[in-house]
This record gives C-alpha cells, structure tokens and sequence, in this order.
C-alpha cells in the first residue's frame, strides 16, 4: 500500500515514474490526477531553475514534464484543475 499523503507531497518520492502512477491499481482517477498534477509542478519549478542555470538536489533528476503531461493526457485530464 502506498502513502498517499507522502504522493500527494512528493510524488517522486513514492513513485519511480508518472507511468507507475497512471497504472497504479489502489488509486482512482482522481488520486491520479491530483499526484500527477503535484508531479508536474514540481517539475515545472525544476525545468526553471535549470533554466536559470541552479542545480537540482541530488535526489532529483532532470524534469519528467514530458512523462507527467502524456500520464494526465492518457487521463483525459489537464494539467490544471477544471474550474
């Protein structure tokens, strides 16, 4: 079983890539969508500081937003909530 308050917080911490997410058979959509959502946030604000010449935490590696955006494509979900 996964912790999904930790997902919720840091999704690649619980989840090797947003592919395991989008197969991940204790999740709903919905929980899904909303980690993939974190997922791509945090590598938005990555992609930046890469952009701006920072380095990432050793933990982490070069953004994923690519394998996030195709997860909530394949969804039928978007990258931000609908209003």
């Amino acid at each position: 079983m996964i912790d999904l308050d930790k997902a919720r917080l840091n999704p690649s911490e619980v989840f090797a890539s947003p592919n395991d997410i989008l197969h991940h058979r204790d999740l709903s959509r919905t929980q899904k969508i909303e980690v993939l959502r974190r997922w791509a946030q945090d590598a938005q604000a990555l992609q930046v500081a890469e952009d701006e010449n920072m380095t990432a935490p050793p933990h982490q590696s070069s953004s994923r937003l690519d394998e996030v955006m195709k997860a909530l494509h394949d969804l039928d979900a978007e990258l931000a909530p609908e209003s």
